[in-house]
């Protein structure tokens, strides 16, 4: 058995050697350049020593390497390749805090464009025929005294004061295109048509005239305003629709089913139908509501209606009119990868961390991380395909989180890496 002698502690070591690439990248992208016509107004003077676009960089680099609240600066200062790329210096977190609480209601406004501006150059890039956007909310509990945390519907904790985000995706591209953080007490409504349009604008301006954009949203989207607003914008929506009492009702009339599988017996387990009904306040004849009885449901809520019959009914309203009613419902139902985007928002970038008292610096810090996510996106794309469906952690383990030695020599900086093949 060989022993292994423990040696001097060595200051030139890094665990962070990707970040320096992740840095390249952002560098020829002009995200610096960006961040300082956007937001260097926010702190000018000769007495500056942390301008306002370096500050965001390096609130994006923390957030690369797995940082989820501003108080982990704490141990990323004793990295010297993070240290370095600070410019030699890491700011205290008093300063860090400060300077998000600057971001005033327009300065939030120009953060989400930019947010999205990332989000969609992978779209602008690709121009698919077909391009899908997914809409959710999703709860962050909070746990001290926020402003703007309020209660409101939280399957996990009840009645505790939390935000209540909405967030847009790009299924194609599994990127962010818009974002806000919102009290605990807001939920999907007439409120968000304004956001929707915009996040349908920036979509259309990507992805083209003749793009064909397909919007799915659960049952929160089941709003006449937000429906309108989606059609009017051109734009085709598949969404899960209320299950009231005139359209369960009007499921249990229902006599003309089409078989869609059967199991080994030749006993249906999945039927589809289109129901003749409409809401109160939709356009005369222009919704489609689709029912989908089946046994093939394991999540979710179930509702059986038939006695005898073990198939559980889903509803759903579109404003496709060509598609079958089956392939619809097919459609809706990869809208489920929303899902696993917001946990790894939540577990690999923090986006349900908080770190100050004020909701607008909350909000920034919210943003922040939501571009860092996008840039992480873009960069593997453009740079390391290879690994570019991965999730943000295994991307981390590969491609930033490995160690590096910051040398010094002949007047030069030199940075010396572990070996990654896959990188190489």
């Amino acid at each position: 058995m060989r022993e292994l002698k423990r040696g001097a502690d060595d200051p030139s070591l890094s665990g962070v050697g990707g970040l320096v690439d992740f840095n390249a990248f952002a560098q020829r992208e002009g995200l610096g350049r960006q961040l300082a016509r956007d937001f260097g107004h926010l702190k000018t003077g000769k007495q500056v020593v942390y301008p306002m676009h370096t500050q965001i960089q390096l609130l994006i680099d923390a957030a690369m390497v797995g940082a989820q609240r501003v108080f982990d600066f704490e141990w990323l200062a004793n990295d010297p390749l993070f240290e370095h790329l600070a410019g030699g210096a890491v700011p205290s977190v008093d300063a860090l805090y400060d300077d998000l609480r600057r971001f005033g209601p327009d300065e939030r406004e120009q953060l989400e464009a930019v947010v999205a501006d990332h989000g969609l150059r992978l779209l602008r890039e690709r121009r698919p025929e077909r391009v899908t956007v997914d809409i959710d909310t999703t709860v962050m509990p909070l746990f001290g005294h926020q402003e703007g945390a309020l209660p409101g519907s939280n399957p996990r904790y009840h009645g505790r004061p939390s935000y209540h985000p909405i967030l847009a995706r790009i299924a194609e591209t599994d990127t962010v295109l818009g974002a806000r953080l919102r009290s605990g007490d807001t939920s999907l409504g007439e409120a968000d048509v304004e956001d929707v349009e915009q996040w349908l604008d920036r979509t259309r301006e990507a992805a083209g005239r003749d793009a064909i954009i397909t919007v799915r949203i659960d049952a929160g989207g089941d709003c006449a305003a937000l429906l309108a607003a989606i059609d009017n914008r051109k734009a085709l929506f598949v969404v899960k629709a209320k299950q009231t009492p005139n359209l369960l009702g009007a499921v249990m009339q229902m006599t003309r089913w089409h078989t869609v599988d059967s199991d080994a017996d030749g006993v249906p387990s999945r039927q589809a139908a289109e129901l003749d009904f409409q809401r109160e306040d939709w356009p005369p004849g222009r919704y489609r509501v689709i029912a989908i009885r089946t046994n093939e449901r394991d999540s979710g809520r179930q509702v059986c209606l038939w006695e005898g019959l073990d198939l559980s009914v889903q509803f759903y309203v579109t404003n496709d009119v060509d598609r079958d009613i089956d392939d619809l419902a097919r459609v809706y139902d990869d809208r489920a990868g929303i899902e696993p985007l917001i946990a790894e928002l939540k577990n690999g970038f923090g986006i349900g961390k908080v770190s100050t008292s004020s909701f607008g610096a909350n909000e920034a810090a919210f943003l922040i991380k939501l571009l860092a996510y996008n840039l992480m996106r873009r960069w593997v794309a453009a740079e390391i395909p290879a690994i570019a469906a991965w999730r943000s952690s295994w991307i981390r383990r590969a491609a930033i989180l490995f160690p590096a030695r910051l040398l010094r020599s002949g007047g030069r900086w030199m940075l010396r890496r572990a070996h990654r093949p896959m990188l190489n």
